[in-house]
């Protein structure tokens, strides 16, 4: 079972070493580490390269594609049979490769979510479930899922089989990881949820998810485009 490890960096110079340390230590040789990065201007992609060689794959974009493209990209260059997803500023926990990969193979899943525990810039303890602190109902479906998505990416694994399936993102969503789950569910692809909290899951103002209040036309315009793909992909 060979992993890949996606994350999509932007000025994650002051963190990103501690994130990849905490993955890193998690893979085998044989696993890949693949980071794109928007166009830091604070050094990030050098940083990585000059510290971890080759076992982390660093590509750079040529113009600002955001989020949603840039792990498009890392996710289309992914070799892997399980595909993580990975912030550049969290902190995995030792144990988490090793659930991770127990919930595949025991559940025979397609999809694995699991919690994490929500930490300040220095690392103490908001709350001991993101879940919990971001009202997340994960089991809540499809409608649930359009109106207040509950699935985050970076607390995500997925078979690479699911790749033809997701990709490319369409133009019309919200987010990457609401697109994954939505598919998943739509299809009915098993997925399975890990209650144990296997990160944590850093919220310190600069986060490039979660923090904004978008204003309710914003709200439906990104709700009405995600269903529509959602919709237009089942014809697919």
């Amino acid at each position: 079972m060979r992993l890949s490890v996606c994350m999509a960096t932007y000025n994650g110079s002051h963190f990103i070493r501690r994130q990849l340390d905490s993955v890193l230590k998690q893979l085998d040789k044989d696993d890949q580490v693949i980071v794109v990065d928007d166009g830091s201007g604070d050094g990030t992609p050098e940083l990585i390269k000059e510290t971890y060689g080759n076992k982390v794959e660093v590509h750079i974009n040529m113009q600002n594609l955001g989020v949603i493209k840039s792990f498009e990209k890392a996710i289309s260059l992914a070799k892997g049979d399980i595909i993580f997803l990975c912030d550049q500023d969290d902190v995995w926990e030792d144990i988490k490769v090793e659930r991770v990969k127990k919930a595949f193979i025991e559940k025979e899943a397609d999809l694995v979510v699991h919690d994490a525990s929500v930490v300040d810039g220095d690392l103490q303890v908001v709350d001991p479930s993101w879940n919990h602190f971001n009202r997340n109902n994960i089991r809540q479906g499809i409608p649930g899922n359009i109106l207040k998505n509950a699935f985050t990416g970076c607390m995500m694994a997925f078979k690479r089989e699911l790749l033809p399936a997701i990709l490319p993102f369409p133009e019309t969503i919200e987010m990457h990881d609401q697109w994954i789950a939505l598919v998943c569910i739509y299809r009915k692809k098993k997925i399975a949820f890990v209650e144990e909290p296997l990160m944590k899951y850093v919220r310190h103002g600069g986060n490039v998810t979660g923090m904004k209040k978008r204003s309710l036309a914003q709200q439906l315009k990104g709700r009405i485009g995600t269903l529509s793909a959602l919709l237009h992909s089942a014809k697919g």
